[in-house]
Formats: structure tokens, sequence, C-alpha cells
């Protein structure tokens, strides 16, 4: 496996500002572009990810050994599919949405133009490089905004090809990847931004609101944290273990949604644990490690952080139910199910972002419910059950980003449906047309067209002017 833990080369601070100088000579310019100008470019930029789906399982394969058919579902799908839905809906979301106009303002008539936000920063990660990538690009490029882009130091091989592929769909002052580490990302939070996309962890996105507020630059925040599973007793087991099984291991655990934890009823405790184990087993073999299905962990600091998660946790009284075996050399970490973890635990403490199911027993779905919500508000949330009554009181009195019922993950590939978090998950909503709008603003313009009542209440304020004001205020 390849390394990807030496010091990453930054980018000039000269070429940053040169870019950033190029796109804001541009900006304007891009943003007045038309609907067939903007769904060409998206039409290029889908030919282009179809033509380079092989250097991007390469590029995968290399970076953390995930295999090809995963890569096509979780990296090339999810912008192929968001690219077909916003060419096919452009038209309707730039044109102007007529709204409705009180009847105070008689004689005039109002709209929402949605306008470009102008040059925007994409700061991605490295869990899904291409997938997380691509998939705000293209609403930007759909909103009509230059973008810049800065992909993750820990997938220098997807972070490089994304350079190639987007320089032969756009110029440089329109669109440009700028690679680099720490410093770099400084460097362009530094720098006067109209939009900021980033998709990462809560304590970075707390970095990178801090460096927007300075400029008031807007920001959308696609974040993570602890994301729950509830199990009831209606559940059909073996069901809700093979997709929470799925969603666990898919990319190796890391995952911003993945499951991060499973709450189960006590009475279907041991029958779900074999479930699960069962699952694991059909789906990377009784040995992963010799499984070319099941992916790595990204690089050697996060392996020793998820297995200092696993051993802080059975120093603390957990059972390990399957799994928990390790190899640095290539950083192996099996599939791993877990019970009787202490909440004061690393694993309990801690995103997981790693292959390990810590599940949980309630005799009331309550207790899942309370212990759920005196956490921060998840990313996602998950419900198994056949009962619409368990479904309805759990949705009611907790919240979450978003989620699934009787699912797990799959939200996210629907484009109709806003993806992001709430307050330490995530600010602001992406895919589709929330995509869209995250990188545009709503600008509402009122048209008169005759003169209206409201003529007759400009100053000076007599008597009559009052009774009209105090008849306005009390019937319209």
């Amino acid at each position: 496996m390849e390394a990807t833990l030496e010091a990453p080369v930054e980018a000039k601070i000269s070429d940053i500002q040169r870019i950033f100088d190029k796109q804001h000579a541009n900006y304007m310019k891009v943003g007045n572009t038309t609907v067939s100008e903007r769904k060409a470019k998206l039409k290029k930029f889908h030919q282009v990810v179809e033509k380079y789906r092989p250097q991007i399982k390469e590029a995968m394969y290399n970076d953390y050994r995930k295999h090809p058919s995963e890569v096509d579902l979780t990296e090339v799908y999810p912008v192929t599919s968001e690219i077909k839905h916003a060419r096919r809906k452009l038209r309707s979301w730039m044109g102007k949405q007529h709204i409705s106009t009180p009847l105070a303002l008689l004689g005039s008539t109002s709209k929402v133009h949605y306008e470009p936000k102008g040059m925007v920063l994409i700061i991605s990660p490295w869990n899904f490089p291409f997938n997380l990538t691509f998939g705000p690009l293209v609403s930007a490029v759909a909103a009509g905004n230059t973008v810049i882009i800065k992909p993750s130091e820990m997938t220098p091989h997807s972070s490089a090809l994304m350079g190639k592929l987007l320089a032969e769909v756009f110029e440089e002052n329109e669109v440009a990847v700028i690679e680099g580490g720490k410093d770099t990302s400084t460097e362009l939070l530094a720098l006067k931004f109209n939009h900021i996309f980033f998709t990462g962890a809560p304590s970075i996105g707390k970095i990178v609101m801090a460096a927007a507020a300075k400029h008031l630059t807007s920001v959308t925040l696609e974040l993570g944290g602890k994301s729950p599973t509830i199990v009831d007793e209606t559940a059909d087991l073996k069901m809700a273990a093979r997709r929470v099984a799925w969603g666990k291991c898919l990319n190796n655990g890391q995952v911003c949604i993945a499951p991060d934890y499973v709450f189960v009823h006590e009475s279907k405790k041991a029958e779900f644990v074999s479930e699960v184990n069962k699952a694991i087993n059909h789906f990377y073999s009784e040995n992963a490690s010799e499984e070319s299905s099941y992916a790595r962990i990204v690089n050697e600091h996060h392996f020793n952080r998820i297995k200092s998660y696993v051993d802080d946790a059975v120093s603390k009284g957990a059972k390990v139910e399957l799994g928990a075996k390790f190899d640095e050399s290539q950083n192996y970490i099996s599939p791993t199910v877990m019970t009787n973890v202490s909440n004061d635990s690393k694993l309990m403490t801690n995103e997981i972002f790693g292959p390990i199911m810590p599940i949980f027993t309630f005799k009331d779905v309550n207790e899942a419910i309370d212990q759920i919500n005196e956490r921060e508000k998840p990313l996602a949330l998950y419900i198994f059950s056949k009962s619409n009554k368990n479904i309805n009181h759990i949705l009611k009195n907790t919240r979450a980003g978003g989620g699934c019922i009787n699912h797990s993950s799959v939200h996210f590939f629907n484009t109709n449906l806003p993806f992001g978090g709430s307050n330490n998950s995530g600010i602001g909503k992406g895919h589709g047309f929330d995509g869209f709008k995250a990188f545009s603003n709503a600008r509402g313009v009122l048209r008169q067209h005759v003169p209206n009542a409201l003529e007759l209440l400009l100053p000076p304020y007599t008597n009559f002017s009052q009774k009209l004001i105090d008849f306005t205020i009390k019937y319209f």
C-alpha cells in the first residue's frame, strides 16, 4: 500500500494568488453564462468523468485499496447522477421564480432570481475524494461560479488525478485544483471568497468558519459525528443486520454517515449480533484481509487512532464479538463487532470513522432516544422497525441531519433530498436544487407596474394617512 504520511508539497503563495486573481477577473463573465452554456460544461464534465473511470479506480486503489466496483458505486455514480440531475433541472432552477405579492402591494409583481455567489472555495476530504469534490463542484458550476478546489493531501493519487481531469473540462480562470497541506489551506482561507464549501471534521469546520467570518463569507459545512442506529423488537433482524453491516464496513467504515453505533432491543440482541456476524462473513469472508472487496484504512495515523479506540474499550470491559484483528503493515483492521462498551470509552466519545460496531441494548426505546439526545446532533440517524408508531415516535423525539428508515446511508444517493447536518454535524445543505441554492444568492426583486395605495402613506403624515395605516395593519 502506498504511504500517505509524507509531508505534502505546499502550493506557492504566488501561484495561489495568481489563480485567485484570474478567477476574480472572470467571475462576472462566468456568472452571466446561459443555461445552454452551463449545461454544455456539465455535459463535457460527465464525458470526462466517464473517460477517466479506469484511472479513478486505479488512483483509489493506490490510495487505500478500494475495490473498483465500490469506486463505481460510491465515487462515480453519485457524481454522474448529480450531473444528469442538474442538466435536467437547470433551466427551471435558473428561471425567475414567481412569488405571490400581498394585496397591500397591489400593482406590483415579485420574483426570486438565483444569481451566482461569485468566487467559491471547495475544501474536500479524503474518504470519498471524487464524490465529495465533484458533487459540490457540479452545484457550483450549475450556479455559475468560479471555483478553486483544495483536495485532501491524504489521498495524493486521487488529488493529482482531479487536477488532470478537470483541466480537460475547465480553464484555470473558472475551475482550478490547488494541492497542498495545512499551509495551503491556511493561505486559501485568508482570501476573500464569496462562499466556502467544506467537508470534514467538526474541529476543522470551526477553523473554516472562523476564517470565513473575517470576510463575512457564507459557508456550507458538511461535517460528521456519531450517527446512531435503532433496531427495535419488530424489525426484520436479518435485513437490518445486513444493511447495518454494509453501512458500517463500506469504505472500511470511513464514511461520515456510517452507522457509528447501534441500539437493539434487548430481546433481540443475541440474534442481531449473530446476523451481523453472518452478514460480515458473507460480504468479506472470515478473513477480510484476503478479500479484495474490503478496503484499508487510509494511513498509519488513522490506523493507530482506531486501534487505540478498540484497545481502550477492551481495557474498560468491552467484549469483542467479532474481529479486532490488525495488521499495521497494510493498515488493515478487520470488521469488528463489540458489546458491553463503556460510554466513557474513546469509541463512544469520538467519531469512530472505521469498521468498529459498538452494540448496545434497550428495554424501552426512550432509553435509546435519551442517550442519542445527550450527544451532539448526528449527521444521520437510522431506524429499523415495522412499527409506524415507533418510527414516528423516534423521528419526533430526535434531531438529525437526515437518515433512513429500514436502510442505511442510501439517502445520500437521492439527488432530490437535501443532504447535510445540523449544528455540530453541519451547516447548510447540498445535492440537487439544495446544492444549487447553496452556491447561489436568492435575489428577491419587486417590480412596480402602476401606482398603489402606498403612495398615500408617504410623508408628511396626516390623520388620513394614519387611518390608512391602521386599516392596512388590521386587514392586510
